[in-house]
């Protein structure tokens, strides 16, 4: 068993005090009723002495089902055409050369190379499927439909995609009428990741939709297309995609295993498309719906009650979407490397070991920091209000920077707050200092904060303790904490899933910019929630953390054999 020491440095004397989920008193109203999301997330903090609630065991051989069939539906199958498209990872940024129109082959890449499998693994008599958006666990919550009118080659309606056989089902068809547009809408099987992460699984599953979302993006960018979300309410949202309907989700005692929770819609700008219908929903009236969904477990072993309360509670009102203004950074530049996007996107993985040597080149560090900055343009386009992210860092091993504790703002409020607010009760932090003022190298347009410096032993042992003691996030050349801004929760259920959302958009970016400096990312959902605040000292409970992320060289297992991920088709060229 693992120690649950922390680190005998003073910074963790504080971490050493019994801690309780307390309610911020920041989101109390006047009448003292508290945000059942801010509840949620008091609930769900893991501490020191327990871990959120979770289940007691697990049995692997029932696992719920990762891919969901829609037996009876229409096929319609797609082409492994991602190589065709490909352009250089550092071109995303810029349109194609040729304008690329949807038709069956993009639309076959775009699902592709956001949603598809990457890569079949196995160890023994166990195989499993890697596929290009992240997941906690690997457990894959998301699931994504595809609305089209007017594609060559499509039937218009609403399709489901199902990524194990790289083809798309057709859930509700209807007669066209010569509009051509195209959407993606996305939704959760929450059961896949409460089935091993208990109550905490809500938070997992929106960091999934983040992936997904961004996902998405760089998979368009690569075609020379745009995401942009759409507002559209849940309830509006899950008649949309068929989620609400009786006969194919009928209430039981299981109906939280089976169900889909609506997520988001997202419309695809692209050459010869036009502006997704006002009322998709009333598009779909006369729509032929076929099709009933497979079941994701049979059996579920527990049932997690403040999941669904959550879901409740955050679930998007009908209503304009919040404005989106970004920040004034200057443009991204292209990133250095001769690698295809597609060929980043298919090799990304969770790095499972890192090299404790192994050291990353300063000038990627800081390109990483420069990629999270919000900007207009993939993959921050698809954020639905403002950004609200900043990240705590724990530098390691990144050469020609001191090992020690590093704010990265990211947004103006987090600039103008939390560096005088970080560690101001006891001036742990009164030595910081402005990289930028030290390191010519590093572009002020960052604010990248050094706190402290410390001693490399003591980094490691503070972000180790602090990632429920995992080494992961203790060897590799840097890991680092994001923290969102609560503020908007108390009046804003929804605002709780966008927060957790940008976090897993900003981890998408992270894994990419990783490969594509020749190093490896991985997502961390497990860390102590309020020790992660008592360490740097943050005395605002208006921040809070939500995601952890570690980068570092990747120590590769000779154990697991890699194969295809389409074995049983060929790439088609067209």
């Amino acid at each position: 068993m693992q120690s649950r020491q922390v680190p005998d440095f003073p910074w963790a004397q504080p971490l050493l005090q019994p801690f309780q989920p307390a309610i911020p008193a920041l989101f109390m109203s006047e009448t003292s009723q508290t945000s059942p999301l801010i509840a949620y997330h008091a609930r769900t903090r893991h501490r020191f002495g327990a871990y959120a609630e979770g289940p007691g065991q697990l049995d692997w051989d029932a696992q719920p089902e990762a891919f969901r069939r829609y037996p009876g539906a229409p096929l319609c199958e797609l082409l492994l055409t991602g190589d065709q498209f490909e352009r250089r990872y550092g071109e995303l940024g810029n349109p194609p050369k040729i304008a690329i129109a949807p038709h069956l082959a993009s639309l076959g890449t775009l699902l592709e190379l956001a949603y598809g499998i990457s890569a079949w693994k196995s160890w023994g008599p166990n195989r499993w499927a890697l596929r290009c958006n992240p997941s906690s666990g690997n457990l894959h919550p998301v699931e994504a439909y595809v609305l089209a009118a007017g594609v060559p080659g499509l039937i218009d309606g609403l399709h489901h995609y199902d990524p194990k056989d790289h083809l798309l089902e057709g859930r509700a068809l209807r007669s066209p009428d010569g509009a051509r547009w195209m959407a993606v809408g996305l939704s959760s099987v929450m059961w896949r990741e409460a089935w091993k992460y208990g109550e905490r699984a809500f938070r997992y599953c929106q960091l999934d939709v983040g992936h997904a979302m961004a996902t998405l993006a760089y998979a368009a960018a690569l075609l020379g297309w745009r995401v942009k979300p759409l507002a559209i309410g849940g309830e509006a949202l899950a008649r949309l995609l068929g989620l609400d309907r009786p006969v194919d989700f009928p209430p039981s005692r299981f109906s939280f295993t089976e169900a889909e929770e609506p997520e988001v819609l997202l419309a695809i700008e692209a050459p010869g498309l036009q502006a997704v219908p006002t009322d998709p929903v009333a598009w779909l009236a006369d729509a032929f719906w076929q099709g009933m969904p497979s079941q994701v477990d049979p059996a579920p072993g527990y049932r997690w009650s403040v999941i669904a309360q959550a879901a409740t509670a955050s679930r998007a009102a009908e209503g304009a979407l919040p404005a989106v203004v970004f920040p004034d950074n200057p443009p991204l530049p292209a990133h250095p490397t001769t690698a295809g996007a597609a060929q980043l996107i298919r090799q990304r993985r969770s790095g499972q070991r890192f090299e404790p040597k192994s050291t990353l080149d300063k000038a990627d560090f800081y390109r990483m920091l420069d990629a999270t900055l919000p900007r207009p343009g993939m993959p921050f386009d698809t954020q639905e209000a403002m950004p609200a992210i900043a990240l705590l860092l724990f530098v390691l091993r990144v050469d020609g920077l001191p090992p020690g504790l590093y704010l990265l703002p990211r947004i103006p409020d987090a600039a103008s707050e939390l560096p005088a607010q970080l560690g101001a009760g006891d001036g742990r932090f009164a030595g910081r200092c402005a990289v930028a003022d030290v390191d010519p190298d590093c572009p002020t347009h960052l604010d990248l904060c050094l706190l402290a410096a410390l001693d490399l032993g003591e980094v490691q042992r503070l972000a180790r303790a602090l990632s429920c003691h995992q080494d992961i996030a203790a060897t590799g050349a840097f890991s680092l904490g994001m923290l969102a801004d609560f503020a908007g929760l108390a009046d804003d259920g929804h605002a709780y899933r966008r927060v957790l959302r940008e976090a897993g958009l900003i981890g998408q970016v992270l894994y990419l910019e990783a490969e594509a400096a020749g190093v490896r990312g991985t997502g961390i959902g497990c860390f102590f929630d309020e020790p992660v605040r008592q360490a740097f000292g943050v005395g605002n409970e208006r921040w809070q953390p939500v995601y952890h992320f570690t980068v570092g060289t990747p120590v590769l297992d000779s154990r697991i054999e890699t194969g295809p991920p389409y074995p049983q088709r060929q790439t088609e060229k067209t």
